[in-house]
């Protein structure tokens, strides 16, 4: 059996490199040659004959297309890489600029609704889950990537494997959560659906850990259950712990 695999083109090997020189992640080398393949595809040649005017009438076409603020950066952020970077053309970018956020207020629960929202997620897993991301303010990929081993009882910490950044961090780690963690462990072990030393929140195969987006969807179906009628995600959980902190005086 054969494979057909297209061959990669010298410019894209060269951007290729270039993000990997910079450790860029897996993820965002997908994003950044996408955003670049996107542009291709507009131009209709060889993006590296790109003008400076070339990328105006490109931002211009995708403001008209209605492509959020948010895309619209990220996209503007992949082709400065490519043509700064990759083709030493930091000029071409000269009529290309980032637009303005709208700043927002973050959804927040209140501690009633946190609650409601933990029991309403019924499994033990998913409350415990929901839990973490509340109790130590972590983000979603955060919470699903944690270890039986980075509970740190002695300390009372969470440590956090790299996070937003590839950073390192402790999480803070209180009394009652530690007795929900216990709690889960003994039930899943019991079950035999956690292996010594892995995931905290195994997938439906212990060896790899629950997903993030079957996470996000947990908290989405659980605010349903509780009633909550608020646009709600595991950051909103991280929002309310950062906000009922700064209520309590916590600096």
């Amino acid at each position: 059996m054969t494979h057909n695999t297209k061959p990669i083109s010298p410019l894209r090997q060269r951007m290729l490199d270039d993000m990997a020189l910079r450790k860029l992640s897996e993820k965002t080398q997908n994003k950044y040659i996408r955003a670049v393949v996107n542009f291709t595809r507009f131009l209709g040649r060889s993006p590296d004959t790109a003008t400076a005017e070339d990328l105006r009438r490109y931002q211009l076409h995708l403001v008209d297309s209605g492509m959020s603020n948010i895309m619209l950066n990220a996209t503007i952020t992949a082709l400065r890489f490519f043509f700064a970077v990759t083709l030493d053309r930091a000029d071409a970018m000269a009529k290309m600029s980032p637009v303005r956020e709208p700043r927002k207020l973050p959804v927040v629960l209140s501690r009633e609704e946190v609650a409601r929202l933990i029991e309403a997620a019924g499994k033990p897993k998913y409350q415990a889950a929901l839990s973490v991301a509340y109790g130590a303010g972590l983000r979603a990929s955060e919470v699903v990537a944690i270890k039986v081993g980075d509970i740190d009882r002695a300390r009372m910490t969470l440590r956090v494997e790299q996070g937003k950044g590839r950073k390192d961090r402790y999480a803070m780690l209180s009394p009652m959560l530690l007795e929900r963690l216990r709690a889960w462990w003994r039930h899943a072990h019991a079950r035999g659906k956690m292996l010594n030393g892995g995931w905290l929140f195994p997938g439906q195969n212990p060896v790899n850990p629950m997903s993030t987006r079957q996470f996000n969807r947990i908290c989405r179906m659980a605010a349903e259950a509780a009633g909550i009628d608020k646009r709600v995600s595991p950051h909103t959980l991280r929002h309310s712990y950062a906000t009922h902190l700064l209520e309590q005086k916590v600096d």
